[in-house]
C-alpha cells in the first residue's frame, strides 16, 4: 500500500511558527500565511523552496489543541510525514482492518489543505503519519 502512496510534507509541532520559520525564510523557503483550524485547534504555515520538502508548521491555539502533548513531550520538532493518496477512505479501511495502524479519527475537512480529506494515523513500528485525499 505505502508503495502507492505520494509525499505530501513533513509536520512540525512548535510553539512559535514566527521563530521557527525564520531560519527556513532566511534559507529561502517561501511562508504561506498562517491559517487556524478551529478543529484541531492549532495555527497551520507552509514552507516551501523549489526542490526541497515542504515542510508544515503546526502551533496550538489553546490549551486543548490537539499538538500539546507532543510539543511539551519533544519540544519543537517533526512528529509526522504526510502522504497523498488517491481514495482516502479506502486506504484509512485498509491500513486499519488489514495493517493495524490506529486512526486518531476518520477523515475530516482541512482549512489548511483547501477543505481535502485528511487522517492521522499511527502505528509503533511507523509513528504518526497523515493522509491528505489527493481530491
Amino acid at each position: 500500500m505505502l508503495s502507492t502512496f505520494r509525499f505530501h510534507h513533513i509536520g512540525y509541532v512548535t510553539d512559535s511558527i514566527a521563530n521557527t520559520s525564520a531560519p527556513y525564510v532566511q534559507a529561502g523557503y517561501q511562508a504561506t500565511p498562517t491559517i487556524d483550524d478551529e478543529i484541531q485547534r492549532v495555527k497551520i504555515c507552509f514552507l516551501t523552496k523549489d526542490g526541497m520538502p515542504r515542510v508544515e508548521l503546526i502551533e496550538p491555539i489553546d490549551e486543548q489543541s490537539s499538538v500539546n502533548k507532543i510539543l511539551k513531550k519533544n519540544g519543537v520538532a517533526p512528529y509526522h510525514v504526510c502522504y497523498e493518496v488517491d481514495d482516502i477512505n479506502a486506504v484509512v479501511d485498509e491500513l486499519v482492518d488489514v495493517q493495524g495502524y490506529i486512526p486518531l479519527f476518520r477523515p475530516v475537512e482541512a482549512i489548511a489543505l483547501d477543505n481535502k480529506l485528511i487522517c492521522y494515523l499511527y502505528k509503533k513500528e511507523v509513528g504518526f503519519i497523515e493522509l491528505v485525499n489527493k481530491d
